[in-house]
């Protein structure tokens, strides 16, 4: 007898497979770091390895409740803890895993780095007093000299400036020179961008910034954004641009004055020209914007809908062959990509053509750190992985790993772990993951099996972390357990049980779970005694290791009563479980155990396993996993109860009554929140315990009656039958 409440009903409690139905959602190794900060410009992000997604999707589960003599509902559709399929990804780590390159201002010679050394510091003497008679004579004169006096004083602060700038920056904001500054700021006066220029040099420092936003000189640096001269447009740019690095006032003040979108409309303007001095201005333009944005997602969205993505990756293109132009629209890249709306945007633009068309002309590892910078935060998105696949940026990543794989140079190994954890990564979309797989006969799928039996840890991880994601539908692991995949990872696992890779080990048990939901794949993987290797872990302290494990023992005994049985009768195991139940600080390993621990029961339906659950004390788990928030969990353990009461009731007599479970059936019957084949099995079960004489006891004193008459009224035509006959054992039996 079997009852529907839904059209798709998920029968939890039954022996039907996990499928692939529905696409799942990325997991990670362990609990997600925060996002990184960007320190502005020139120095690149942190980000090269992706980032855990949200809580997965669950696929269907089809098929019958089995308990015998008590028809037991299917649960609802509400998700589970503990999906079925998951993609896997590299561990994102909370700090880079490349060398980042500093972050520095905008330095004069259009965007290039400043020097390395500090400052030069000339002796005191006649430069300092030249620079002082320069400032005072500045400040006298400056509304009525020439133009030629006017030049000379601030030649000789930019002398100064270059010489110290540190020291002449502090006399500059004590003279009180910068107020004159903005009077000088105008389109007109020849002496403009000389005057620009020192704002740029002082605001290197960060004590000027704020001075220089007091001082009034955004707004009319912002003026002389619209301007026609080169070389004022250059100077404005970096004056600006050095204005907003790091500096949260310097910002809101260009924000404020519009100076954003009229730089972007130059970019636009100006992109497809390139002369030499084109290039240099366009360089300033794309950092000052970079240095504006920085660590601010509020301004990072208004440049996206001023429509800066497609404007850069058209930058990139053009001028492909300008080193500086090019790793400026790299950083400008790697700034904006975090954000989802900047991926959407990216996606439809040719950024995966030219990007990986740069990647391929890079020899030096630090640019190609800035491609994977950028790589990383753009490949989480699903139409972005496959354009690159298609660009041709696997075979990239694989010949990096053919070169790299025997070096024990530092960039060497940390380029291979990038360059593997990449190509993880782009694996998590559907249809790149297919593509790549090519119905198991595709080249990258079968350098990726290669990578398995390395004696490289990092290839070992990425090998077995790729298997798990090609392992997301039914036909691809069928293949692969065909093809004897199930050897290799089960030889990667007796590689790492003593004192073994935890990250392996997580990566692996990830793909032997995934291999087991098919149904015809589990008793072939029995067979080939992947239970007896995933027990060897037993012992692990590791959480991830321990929910792996859980995982694919549960996937294993689904419908397979005679391995459920096997190892239900298993004392260690189950020991081990009841102790994993109580890991309450690690919910996932905890609702794993519960899982698995009424698994055992409801699969094999044996009265040895339930002598063995009830003697290793997890019969107060079970109850407490019938009041989980989670439909599907409470809905297990019910079954495995209800099997209990009636298989073992005697043994499990004392156990029950003690976890209060008659208290638990009364309270989920009451609630009105409860989902109907809660209320309909909770009923089941209350029958099944009137056969013990404490336990029907319990149920008199609770008034079960009353409760129970109201439900004959239920919506649920099904739950109203069961009520009817549940009042009727209740009063027979009162």
């Amino acid at each position: 007898m079997y009852y529907t409440l839904t059209h798709n009903p998920i029968d939890t409690a039954a022996a039907g497979s996990e499928t692939h139905t529905q696409s799942p959602a990325p997991a990670s190794l362990s609990a997600s770091p925060p996002r990184q900060q960007r320190r502005g410009w020139p120095g690149p992000g942190t980000r090269v390895a992706p980032s855990p997604a949200a809580a997965a999707r669950t696929p269907r589960r089809q098929g019958r409740a089995l308990a015998p003599g008590l028809p037991l509902l299917p649960a609802s559709s509400s998700p589970p803890p503990s999906p079925g399929r998951r993609l896997l990804q590299p561990h994102r780590p909370r700090s880079p895993l490349l060398p980042r390159v500093p972050p520095r201002p905008l330095d004069r010679d259009a965007g290039s780095f400043p020097e390395q050394h500090p400052e030069r510091c000339s002796p005191p003497g006649r430069n300092m007093d030249n620079l002082s008679d320069a400032l005072k004579k500045l400040k006298i004169t400056a509304i009525d000299s020439t133009a030629d006096s006017l030049e000379g004083c601030l030649d000789c602060l930019l002398q100064a400036l270059a010489q110290n700038n540190t020291e002449t920056s502090e006399k500059i904001q004590k003279s009180g020179i910068l107020q004159v500054f903005a009077s000088l700021l105008t389109p007109q006066s020849s002496c403009t961008a000389k005057v620009a220029n020192i704002i740029a040099e002082v605001a290197k420092n960060e004590f000027m910034r704020n001075s220089c936003v007091d001082a009034g000189l955004i707004p009319p640096l912002v003026q002389l954004l619209n301007c026609k001269d080169q070389e004022v447009l250059l100077q404005t740019g970096r004056a600006l641009g050095n204005i907003c690095y790091d500096s949260h006032e310097g910002r809101s003040a260009v924000d404020h004055a519009g100076g954003a979108q009229i730089v972007v409309d130059h970019l636009r303007s100006l992109c497809s020209k390139t002369d030499p001095a084109n290039e240099k201005l366009l360089t300033v333009f794309c950092g000052m914007l970079m240095n504006y944005s920085n660590e601010n997602d509020t301004l990072q969205s208004q440049l996206i809908n001023m429509g800066v993505i497609p404007t850069l990756v058209k930058l990139l293109g053009i001028h492909c062959q300008n080193a500086a132009l090019t790793e400026m629209c790299l950083v400008a890249f790697g700034n904006l990509a975090e954000l989802e709306s900047s991926k959407e945007q990216f996606a439809y633009t040719n950024i995966a053509e030219e990007i990986v068309k740069l990647f391929k002309k890079q020899i030096e590892h630090d640019k190609k750190e800035m491609i994977f910078e950028v790589l990383a935060p753009l490949a989480e998105n699903d139409i972005i992985k496959l354009q690159l696949v298609e660009a041709g940026l696997v075979e990239c990543l694989l010949e990096i790993v053919q070169k790299t794989v025997d070096s024990d140079k530092e960039d060497d190994i940390a380029e291979l772990k990038t360059a593997s954890d990449l190509m993880v990564l782009l694996l998590l979309g559907d249809e790149s993951m297919q593509k790549l797989f090519e119905g198991g006969k595709g080249s990258v799928f079968q350098r990726v099996l290669s990578w398995i039996p390395s004696n490289n840890h990092q290839l070992q991880l990425a090998g077995a972390l790729a298997i798990a994601n090609f392992a997301r539908n039914d036909g691809n692991c069928i293949h692969m357990v065909d093809n004897g995949i199930v050897q290799k990872l089960m030889d990667l696992l007796d590689r790492h049980v003593e004192d073994g890779n935890v990250t392996v080990q997580h990566a692996a048990l990830s793909a032997l779970r995934n291999l087991a939901i098919p149904v015809v794949n589990k008793a072939k993987m029995l067979s080939a005694g992947v239970a007896e290797a995933v027990l060897k872990f037993l012992r692990s302290e590791m959480p991830p290791v321990q929910f792996k494990l859980l995982g694919t023992l549960r996937m294993l005994i689904d419908a397979q009563a005679e391995a459920a049985e096997q190892l239900g009768k298993n004392v260690k195991l189950v020991e081990r479980l009841v102790e994993w139940c109580e890991a309450k600080d690690h919910a996932g390993v905890m609702g794993e155990s519960n899982r698995l621990l009424s698994a055992l029961i409801r699969h094999s339906k044996s009265k040895d396993v339930i002598r063995t659950i009830v003697q290793s004390g997890g019969i107060k788990h079970l109850a407490t996993m019938a009041t989980s928030e989670h439909v599907i969990m409470q809905n297990e353990a019910l079954v495995a109860l209800a099997l209990i009461a009636a298989l073992e009731l005697v043994t499990a007599e004392k156990d029950l009554e003690n976890a209060k479970l008659v208290q638990i059936l009364h309270r989920l019957l009451s609630d009105e929140r409860s989902a109907p084949e809660i209320k309909y099995n909770s009923m089941v079960l209350i029958c099944a315990l009137m056969g013990s004489e404490p336990l029907h006891k319990e149920v008199q004193n609770l008034a079960f009656l009353e409760v129970v008459s109201k439900l004959r009224s239920h919506e649920n035509k099904t739950v109203a039958q069961q009520a009817s006959l549940t009042e009727q054992r209740l009063a027979v039996e009162s």
